[in-house]
């Protein structure tokens, strides 16, 4: 694959820093979507992009996502320490750090949570706008937390939506999310997990270790996106659902390591194999087809590719817009 034309970089004698707020106003969810099509349409092949390492700690993880495309090259950074809930401490922290150029210069560092939040919504309604049909749309969301914002958020940008309902254990942080959707102009309620029946698009971003809903309530129409689990012994959704509808994922490789859903579906036969999974490459490229007739599912796991798109895109917006003040 031949490179991208060198960028002109602005010559600084240290890496630019992006935190939390800078991420939050330099890109736009589309702008996301945006710099990661553009990185599938130039024929990178996820298949060959690195797979995250972890080594456990004394206490927790640490995680090392690394991946180059043509000038850029980064990798992410991060820590999880579950007995940091509750406290001062946040359970996942981290860091980017972005490098470029012939020589291979350290360009930035960016918040590596706020990174994380922005590309794995910004991931999931690009898949969403790959599979879905045009049209207004009814949202349901399954998960009260922070990603579960970021979807609305990001699907808000990107759909036209018609209502959206939310699925949690948490009733007062359903409502907030609630009141959180009607700030954007949308007709809000918290519901039980049958308001699948009615959904266009349904997002499922928890931690749930077993099936979330009945696959059978989907309709032929819809489309599910699912990113909560990242093993082999989680899922969200069943083998009903995954028999019937077309799978999408990011590559075949990452989702046979790490996608349980698919994993588990492959294992009992629901799905068939490998070959019946079609990727977001496929469908940027237009080498399959979304079949009209049966709903489709879109499993993420999150890339590191993926990281560095948006990573990258982030990197040039504040640099086109002089955004050193940030450093000040």
């Amino acid at each position: 694959m031949d490179s991208p034309a060198t960028p002109t970089w602005p010559q600084r004698s240290a890496p630019v820093f992006l935190d939390g707020a800078a991420i939050a106003s330099a890109l736009t969810a589309r702008e996301a979507v945006a710099a990661m099509e553009s990185v599938l349409a130039s024929g990178f092949d996820p298949e060959t992009s690195a797979p995250r390492t972890r080594v456990e700690t004394g206490s927790g993880t640490f995680m090392q996502m690394p991946a180059s495309h043509g000038q850029y090259v980064g990798t992410k950074l991060l820590t999880i320490t579950p007995g940091n809930a509750g406290s001062a401490s946040p359970v996942i922290q981290g860091l980017y750090v972005l490098f470029g150029g012939h020589d291979q210069r350290p360009l930035a560092v960016l918040d590596g949570v706020a990174l994380t939040e922005l590309r794995t919504s910004s991931v999931s309604v690009m898949g969403a706008k790959l599979l879905a049909s045009p049209g207004p749309k009814r949202l349901v969301v399954f998960g009260t937390g922070v990603q579960a914002w970021a979807h609305i958020e990001a699907f808000a940008e990107l759909f036209e939506l018609d209502s959206v309902d939310i699925v949690g254990r948490n009733a007062e942080a359903a409502e907030r999310l609630v009141k959180n959707a009607e700030g954007l102009g949308l007709p809000a309620a918290v519901a039980g997990p049958e308001a699948v029946r009615e959904a266009d698009l349904v997002i499922c971003a928890t931690a749930s270790p077993t099936a979330l809903f009945d696959g059978a309530m989907v309709k032929e129409s819809a489309v599910v996106v699912a990113i909560g689990s990242h093993d082999r012994e989680h899922r969200e959704l069943d083998d009903t659902l995954l028999a019937k509808a077309t799978v999408c994922v990011e590559s075949r490789d990452s989702a046979a390591r790490e996608a349980g859903d698919v994993i588990q579906a492959m294992e009992s036969g629901a799905i068939a194999g490998a070959a019946d999974l079609i990727t977001l490459a496929d469908l940027v490229l237009k080498r399959r087809e979304v079949a009209a007739d049966r709903p489709a599912v879109f499993k993420t796991t999150g890339m590191p590719w993926e990281d560095l798109a948006v990573a990258t895109a982030l990197y040039e917006a504040c640099t086109r817009h002089d955004y050193e003040k940030w450093n000040n």
